[in-house]
């Protein structure tokens, strides 16, 4: 029974070491989400900010505010 125990607690060491091995991949990962994200979010304000899309929620606004209660 001792030798199984010890079987088993050594090949999950060895999992566990195996899965360290990929931690730099998870850091890369988190970085080309981050800049995804970014490039994402420049793309989205160079669209709100544009003359037409501003003049389209300078309108809803106006609109919004001159409404009846």
């Amino acid at each position: 029974m001792y030798k199984a125990v010890r079987a088993r607690l050594r090949a999950l060491v060895c999992r566990v070491r195996a899965a360290r091995g990929d931690a730099g991949m998870v850091t890369s990962e988190y970085a080309m989400g981050i800049v995804a994200a970014v490039a994402f979010a420049v793309l989205l304000y160079k669209v709100v900010t544009s003359p037409a899309v501003a003049e389209q929620l300078q309108a809803i606004v106006k609109r919004a505010l001159s409404a009846r209660m």
